[in-house]
């Protein structure tokens, strides 16, 4: 069989652009012994893969330019020759930005029963929600009743930080960047209060929004954000550092904030963390977010692409404010 897939032509130089992605055609084998073939239902596009396509160390290798491009990806199984998937499977892996491949199933995942849209393992149930998850609950240690700020809170992993937050009887603030999506964040979310951050002082909406001052500040955008944050936190608060994005197209260095002495006599946690350095709590995350999904505790949002043809688009648009929610590119 055949399948579209997306390499990386040329490495970005500040905001992305769609000649930098190609769009090619690859011949899929059939399964030799032990492996499966997948045939994709959706794929993701995440802020962390920009800096994959910068030729440098990381946690993650960069992308290699005429590569095709990986990230999560849910499909199901056509072909089986492995005694533990079917045919029907559906399956979670890295295998993104392809229609279909072929492969062993060393880090391949078989999602068994699912309780929701197939994307929902993509976004809430997937990488995403447990970022959120354990960015909150373990990395910011939330206590009942405190009072959290998420920036980038209409996104896939914000959006999500202050709904268990909620849960837990948090007080909640959430940034975004335009007036349709602060009003989605308190009418919709249940946010107790949420701004756009064009609109204003950062510092002065936090002041108002929480006049006692912050406990966890969960960054997803670092810079004025996090500078703003830490001018208002409380004694012993946590700064969960998730994401910078507004600096992943900078082609200078941004100066950092200025004000880290604050945090001395605050006594203050900044802690970088990335999902994986969490596996450990994925059975643990995936029973509670999907009990919250089914009962509608949680809700998730996502706004949807058709056609592999429209990866690189999807992708680009996170970075423009394109999305709400998780942004998911349909393969079907």
């Amino acid at each position: 069989m055949n399948s579209r897939a997306v390499v990386l032509q040329e490495r970005p130089v500040g905001m992305p652009k769609p000649d930098d992605f190609a769009i090619i055609t690859e011949t899929v084998p059939d399964p030799g012994e032990g492996e499966i073939q997948v045939q994709n239902v959706c794929m993701s596009v995440d802020p962390y893969m920009r800096g994959r396509m910068v030729d440098r160390k990381s946690y993650v290798p960069p992308f290699q330019i005429g590569e095709v491009l990986t990230g999560g990806a849910i499909g199901r199984v056509v072909k089986s020759n492995h005694p533990d998937f079917a045919e029907g499977d559906y399956v979670n892996s890295n295998w993104g930005w392809r229609e279909a491949y072929t492969s062993p199933t060393e880090g391949i995942q078989k999602l068994g029963e699912i309780v929701a849209d197939p994307s929902a393992y993509l976004g809430a149930i997937g990488m995403p929600g447990m970022t959120a998850y354990v960015g909150l609950l373990e990395v910011g240690a939330l206590k009942d009743g405190e009072t959290v700020f998420v920036s980038g809170a209409a996104g896939a992993v914000g959006s999500i930080v202050g709904q268990i937050a909620k849960l837990k009887g948090c007080r909640v603030l959430g940034s975004a960047g335009s007036a349709d999506k602060v009003a989605m964040l308190k009418d919709e979310l249940g946010f107790d209060y949420a701004f756009d951050y064009h609109d204003g002082s950062i510092l002065q909406h936090l002041r108002e929004g929480a006049p006692d001052g912050i406990d966890v500040y969960f960054d997803n955008v670092g810079a004025d954000h996090l500078q703003a944050a830490i001018m208002h936190m409380r004694q012993f608060g946590r700064i969960p550092l998730c994401g910078a994005i507004a600096q992943y197209n900078d082609t200078e260095p941004r100066p950092g904030p200025n004000n880290l002495a604050v945090a001395i006599g605050l006594g203050l946690t900044l802690r970088g963390f990335i999902v994986s350095h969490f596996n450990h709590l994925a059975d643990d995350f995936r029973k509670d977010m999907e009990g919250w999904v089914t009962s509608g505790q949680i809700k998730y949002k996502e706004t949807v692409y058709d056609g592999i043809e429209n990866a690189p688009d999807a992708f680009i648009g996170l970075f423009t404010g394109a999305n709400v929610g998780k942004m998911v590119v349909n393969l079907n």
